[in-house]
């Protein structure tokens, strides 16, 4: 009877030896992770509303970023709409620097006007160098002032891996940033939703009305053979090779994917089709807010204005893997109480904190919408006045 188990248990030994190692390989290899872009140096998928990698390679390293480095130009360019400081359909002077930048260009002569929203679309479509640093100059009065800004809303931003050292990618000494930086960036800038008005278009004319009209045509293919394509930028030089922050938006869910070093156009457009497709047949979102939903009010401590309501200035939502149960998602707008004025724009005022269950999801920062001066000594007084007699 031993003699039986010993032979049972070394048949049993030697079927496992027969069995398990091909069932751990398999097992291994469903477990390493999919490769979406085995050509880039560097590569990222992220959901634009929340900001959650998805799929990332070699993220961080710090690489040239050739003209996606023109996102950081075009958001500081729409921050300045936002703000008042510009618009749409004020001239751009150029000047004899700015039309002498070489690469890609709209081929600006120097003394041209043209209006900020034609600077936009010959940045965004034609990857105009010359453009670039004609609106840096309008907006900073030197390209070196310009580019000081660019490296502070990078900081702002949370981008460690990121300095500039001019508007528009053209290599230069110091110039890096990274996949993931680019994303948040992108991220950054597709809260200023009308940018796909001009990112998305495949093309257009500048000087329409002109004896010398010129034909813009997006250097971004995939906004007219990607579905739900709708930006942001490309880029190529010879040492950074062929980059580009592209984003989609199907249903609900809108994605960034970067990826920088390509060897060519096709692969480059070829991986980050992959990169979408990846992305869209496995996720879903659970949205939060909408663009232009109530968050509430602010109380605003001696503020001119007391009162400030507060809406959605663009989407938030958190994301999911498809099939993944939303039950229990709740969120929290918890602003601050210890607000006094004068705020500004862009100032931290709270927070959204989006759970499940007692478990936090995600949080969301946010800021002071507008500028909010503090009340004058006579305001002061009356608001007092009114407390005082029951009045308010």
């Amino acid at each position: 009877m031993f003699s039986k188990v010993i032979k049972w248990s070394i048949c049993l030994q030697l079927l496992l030896l027969v069995v398990l190692p091909p069932a751990m390989a398999e097992e291994a290899k469903r477990a390493q992770p999919v490769e979406l872009a085995p050509n880039a140096v560097s590569s990222v998928i992220i959901d634009a509303d929340s900001g959650t990698v998805i799929h990332d390679k070699n993220k961080d390293a710090r690489l040239p970023p050739a003209s996606i480095t023109k996102i950081m130009t075009m958001l500081l360019i729409m921050e300045a709409l936002d703000q008042g400081k510009l618009k749409l359909d004020e001239k751009v002077r150029t000047s004899e620097y700015a039309a002498s930048m070489g690469g890609s260009q709209i081929f600006l002569e120097v003394g041209e006007e043209m209006t900020v929203r034609d600077m936009l679309k010959g940045i965004a479509m034609a990857s105009g160098n010359d453009a670039s640093v004609a609106m840096a100059e309008k907006i900073a009065g030197t390209e070196q002032g310009f580019v000081r800004m660019m490296n502070e809303r990078a900081a702002q931003l949370g981008m460690k891996n990121t300095h500039f050292a001019n508007p528009n990618g053209l290599p230069a000494e110091n110039h890096y940033s990274s996949a993931y930086d680019i994303a948040l960036m992108s991220k950054e800038l597709l809260k200023h939703e009308e940018i796909t008005q001009y990112t998305g278009l495949y093309q257009d004319h500048l000087r329409k009305e002109t004896p010398k009209p010129f034909w813009l045509v997006n250097t971004n293919k995939l906004v007219r053979f990607y579905s739900g394509a709708d930006g942001l930028k490309t880029g190529y030089t010879s040492e950074a090779k062929f980059c580009l922050s592209a984003t989609a938006k199907r249903d609900n869910l809108r994605v960034i994917s970067v990826v920088m070093g390509e060897p060519d156009t096709k692969t480059r457009n070829a991986e980050v089709t992959r990169m979408f497709d990846y992305a869209f047949s496995q996720y879903t979102n659970h949205p939060i807010y909408k663009t232009g939903e109530s968050l509430g009010e602010l109380r605003i401590g001696k503020g001119e204005v007391p009162v400030v309501p507060l809406t959605a200035t663009h989407p938030y939502s958190v994301l999911l893997k498809k099939g993944e149960a939303a039950d229990g998602i709740r969120h929290e707008v918890q602003l601050r109480t210890d607000l006094k004025a004068p705020i500004a724009a862009g100032d931290s005022i709270g927070k959204i904190v989006v759970y499940k269950g007692d478990q936090v999801l995600t949080e969301f920062a946010l800021e002071a919408p507008m500028d909010m001066k503090k009340a004058g000594w006579w305001t002061l007084t009356k608001r007092t006045a009114k407390r005082m007699l029951f009045l308010d």
